[in-house]
């Protein structure tokens, strides 16, 4: 990789053009649905490789069309031809293992995936190097198990399924030269689904976006899709018992169901733009979060805007908050026990400091992201070379 010359510019403004890669890559990833995190991390490292084609299940190219992914050639799958597929991909998930098998990669020499789901089971041959960046063994099937498909009449054909699913994905895990995981939690999922060690790798933040603002507000600001496994009833309950102001920015199915717990202190302002997001955690009293996360994105970026994180002990939280310092944890997803670390925080506010949150978030930096990626493809090339030589 070269910083000279001047076709791109960096988080930092710095310009720099990428020398021509002699290796053939290609990118794999699960779906290109919508423009959220993992969407970042892949397009943080088309920066590295831009004359890397994609290949993915599905592809909604209205969703990419303000991002550099919409300059690249997208290869889709069968799935792409079924009406509304973009949006209801996950409902083919029994036919997304042979699916993604079906890709023809013979004619490339490195394989990066990006996998959440399936990704990361493209089939490869011996003189081919893959390297999978894992955002996490699939939810339904490991580590949230038993948060779904426990009723209905459906119930036991889905268990049968995402056992059998479990059989596959231990078996293309395998298959895989090198793993790279989003966090060290991500990296003890993998361990446990895989038994596979894995390099850890944090994804970019958009450290630039976010800034500390004055005067910061006196409400509360939650940021998260409106989904089941994000906890977001816990928060809603717990601050409609607390009666602090509490803004809530994010669409999702659970909608409505939390509008129907939420007190009048609680306001749900759906989807906001970059620039209305970036003002709200600029200026929020402290964020919150419940869940537990593979990579906690929105708490890294509340960090660089110098705004506290109360959030849940498990997950990666551990890695991304220094507790007592850039914010509290709590250590159940109870309403109990959010409540009881809000109060905490209000009693100890002044202890927060705003500048070591900053801080604190440039270790997440797109530039410490793309380096960090870039160092280790090269390594794990030089690997395989020498060892392809020696069979």
């Amino acid at each position: 990789m070269s910083l000279a010359g001047n076709d791109r510019q960096n988080e930092f403004g710095m310009s720099y053009q990428m020398k021509p890669d002699p290796r053939k890559i290609a990118m794999v990833f699960d779906a290109l649905s919508v423009y959220s995190g993992a969407e970042r991390v892949l397009e943080a490292v088309l920066e590295l490789y831009p004359e890397a084609p994609i290949y993915t299940l599905v592809h909604n190219p209205a969703a990419f069309t303000e991002t550099s992914i919409s300059r690249h050639k997208v290869h889709t799958s069968w799935i792409q031809n079924i009406p509304g597929s973009t949006v209801y991909y996950r409902n083919y998930l029994p036919f997304m293992p042979l699916t993604v098998e079906q890709f023809d990669l013979r004619d490339y020499d490195l394989v990066l995936s990006f996998s959440y789901a399936v990704a990361h089971g493209v089939l490869c041959s011996p003189d081919q190097l893959h390297i999978s960046y894992t955002f996490s063994p699939l939810r339904y099937a490991w580590q949230n198990a038993h948060e779904y498909f426990q009723h209905g009449f459906l119930s036991p054909l889905s268990k049968m399924i995402l056992h059998y699913f479990r059989l596959w994905d231990q078996t293309s895990a395998a298959h895989i030269n090198h793993l790279i995981a989003i966090s060290n939690w991500t990296a003890a999922c993998i361990w446990r689904a895989y038994r596979r060690e894995s390099e850890i790798i944090y994804p970019p933040v958009e450290i630039n976006r976010f800034k500390p603002l004055s005067p910061r507000g006196d409400y509360y600001l939650a940021f998260s899709r409106l989904v089941t496994h994000k906890r977001l009833e816990i928060i809603v309950e717990g601050f409609s018992r607390l009666g602090l102001p509490l803004i809530i920015i994010g669409e999702g199915p659970e909608r409505n169901r939390l509008q129907g717990l939420a007190a009048q202190n609680v306001k749900l302002v759906g989807w906001q733009n970059n620039q209305a997001s970036a003002e709200l955690v600029g200026r929020a009293r402290a964020l919150v979060h419940a869940a537990q996360e593979d990579f906690g994105l929105v708490m890294a970026e509340a960090q660089a805007a110098g705004c506290p994180v109360i959030a849940y002990a498990g997950g990666s939280s551990r890695e991304i908050i220094i507790d007592g310092q850039t914010g509290l944890l709590f250590q159940e997803q109870t309403v109990e026990s959010l409540i009881d670390a809000v109060r905490r925080f209000e009693q100890g506010l002044k202890s927060f400091n705003q500048n070591m949150a900053v801080k604190n978030a440039h270790r997440f930096s797109k530039r410490r992201f793309q380096k960090q990626f870039g160092q280790m493809v090269d390594k794990q090339w030089a690997n395989f070379l020498r060892t392809t030589k020696i069979r």
